[in-house]
């Protein structure tokens, strides 16, 4: 297994099986739960695509004219298009607007993967969203893992 954390090029080798972490990272307010999800399936051949930069600023403008900014909204949709799966956890406590603008975007996908805690505060409109368009859902991260590793293998 390794991990592709941006800046870093999303290079995939075509017999490796890609997951692209999406889920709540929020400035750091959310745990960060894509280093658990990478130890849930640690051994698998697969690549992890995490948005969670590891030099993050959170002090860059959110524009179109900050490069930096521009580079990590685009790796991240790269890495959603190239990804096999897409696994998203919204944690409680957290609003994740960008984890719930992805999700509709790749709501018609088929590629998703959900856990959606009851706490999270707008748990009705992802689980009427999921139940429409027939998305995977679950409870916990362990069973974000174990599903994710039964769809690709």
């Amino acid at each position: 297994m390794r991990i592709i954390y941006p800046p870093d090029l999303i290079e995939i080798n075509l017999k490796e099986k890609t997951i692209f972490l999406a889920g709540s990272i929020e400035n750091g307010t959310a745990e960060d739960w894509q280093s658990v999800f990478a130890q849930e399936v640690e051994g698998a051949d697969l690549a992890l695509l995490n948005p969670r930069r590891k030099a993050w600023d959170a002090t860059w403008e959110q524009s179109i004219h900050n490069p930096l900014f521009v580079q990590q909204v685009q790796w991240e949709l790269e890495g959603l298009e190239k990804s096999d799966l897409i696994v998203m956890n919204f944690v409680p406590n957290t609003l994740s607007p960008i984890s719930l603008l992805e999700f509709g975007l790749y709501a018609r996908s088929g590629k998703l993967i959900v856990c959606c805690p009851n706490s999270f505060w707008r748990k009705g409109n992802i689980d009427v969203v999921c139940h429409r368009y027939q998305i995977e859902q679950v409870n916990t991260l362990k069973e974000l893992a174990e599903k994710a590793l039964i769809r690709l293998f």
